[in-house]
Formats: structure tokens, C-alpha cells, sequence
């Protein structure tokens, strides 16, 4: 909002903290085509992802560190994958739970950003998610990782202080629904891909090699996952 920066402390929690009336069901139904548009064409895909290998990555990394383990790194690459690097004990729950956290992050956060919003808290989720990508930003190791957190944060930056109420409504939703559909695509890609002999050292494989549980078991578990938080999370969204 164009008037936070002259804001007092108080003022702008206020800001921040309150919630925002909803924008108009179309609104919601046009940002969920634009998702879906970015999401299942493969060339926009190919771009988009990036954001999502953000989310995944993050997600390592931050259970790494709920989990006791030492965050060493983190790298972005531009054909979308992406390395978390963390130090610690090579086996037991830390380090299952760290795996797990990749292909589940960007759906749950999807979810978490769609009970903000049903709660009317745009502008809360704009600034929490601009604080997770200014956290990530200092953990990235490589100058392609660096260049797309900060043109992402970049831009939350700029709608959550410039942009309108309206405007900042539907970038909300419009990234929210991003995460949800985009959650979805990844694991199948993956199992898509290992089913050529590709990925052989994938998300999966490791949580076999570390539970002696079939790969199959966590794709099971990761397509759940995702597909349950947009169940959800579009129930929310739409209000129904």
C-alpha cells in the first residue's frame, strides 16, 4: 500500500495485522485461469517453475533447521532444479523429515496462503511471504539462485507497497492458486521421469534408501499431499 512507508510502527502493524475485504468471486475464478494458463501449458511451465523450486528448496531447508540440522546452503539452477545442503546426523527422523519437506512444501504453502486469505489477511500473507524469500535469500549459494529470489521478492515487495488494495487481492490469489496447481505437477513429473531411468537420486529415492519404504510409497504420499491441499485449499478460495 502507497502509504506504509510514512506509516508509524503501530499504524503499519495495524496494516499488516487487519484484514482486507475479499475481491469479487470473479476475480478468484480469473486469477485460478491464469494459474492453470501458467501452470499445464509446458513453455510457460518451464518459466514458472522456478517459483515453485523456491518453494521446494525452502521447504528443505527449513525443516533442516526446525529439525537440529545445520543449513549449509542452498542453489538454484536454471533448468529448475535446485540442491540443499545441510549437515547433521545422515539418517533418522531429522533428516526423513527434511527429505519429505521438498514436494510438500510448495502445496502446503499454497494451503497456508489460502486460510490467510479466506481470512482476509491479504496483506499479511504478502509480507510473511516476502519475509520467508528475504530468509531464503541469505542461505543461496549461486548467482542464478540469488538473481530469482530477488526478483520474486521483488515483486511482493513492490505490490505490497505500491499496488492497490485490489491489485494486491488479486496477486494474492493469483500466486496462491500458483502454488496450489503447481504443487500438483512436479511429483508426477518426477515419477514420469524416473520411469524412463531418469532421477535416479530424486526426493523418493533418498526417503527409500533412508525408511526401506518403496519409492512408490512417498510419490504416494507427495501426490496426496498436493492433492489434498488443493482440494482444500480451493474450497477455501472459492468459498464453497
Amino acid at each position: 500500500m502507497d502509504h506504509l512507508a510514512t506509516a508509524s510502527l503501530p499504524s503499519l502493524w495495524d496494516e499488516v495485522s487487519g484484514t482486507q475485504p475479499d475481491p469479487d468471486l470473479w476475480v478468484v475464478v480469473a486469477t485460478l485461469v491464469a494459474a492453470l494458463v501458467v501452470v499445464v501449458p509446458h513453455r510457460p511451465w518451464r518459466i514458472a517453475r522456478n517459483a515453485i523450486t523456491i518453494a521446494h528448496e525452502g521447504g528443505h531447508g527449513l525443516v533442516a533447521l526446525l529439525t537440529g540440522r545445520t543449513l549449509t546452503g542452498i542453489t538454484l539452477h536454471s533448468d529448475t532444479s535446485g540442491l540443499t545442503v545441510s549437515r547433521g546426523k545422515p539418517t533418522g527422523v531429522g533428516m526423513i523429515l527434511t527429505a519429505v519437506a521438498g514436494y510438500t512444501a510448495p502445496p502446503l504453502l499454497g494451503l497456508g496462503g489460502a486460510a490467510l486469505l479466506a481470512a482476509g489477511r491479504i496483506t499479511l500473507l504478502l509480507w510473511l511471504a516476502t519475509a520467508l524469500l528475504v530468509a531464503l535469500l541469505v542461505m543461496v549459494r549461486n548467482a542464478y539462485g540469488v538473481l530469482t529470489v530477488v526478483l520474486t521478492g521483488g515483486t511482493f515487495v513492490l505490490v505490497s507497497w505500491l499496488a492497490g488494495p485490489q491489485v494486491q487481492a488479486a496477486f494474492a490469489y493469483a500466486v496462491v492458486w500458483f502454488l496450489l496447481l503447481g504443487g500438483v505437477r512436479p511429483a508426477f513429473e518426477l515419477q514420469a521421469k524416473r520411469s524412463r531411468g531418469g532421477a535416479g537420486d530424486s526426493d523418493a529415492d533418498q526417503l527409500a534408501r533412508l525408511t526401506h519404504a518403496p519409492a512408490g510409497v512417498w510419490f504416494f504420499l507427495f501426490h496426496a499431499v498436493s492433492l489434498c491441499a488443493l482440494v482444500g485449499g480451493g474450497r477455501w478460495l472459492l468459498e464453497l
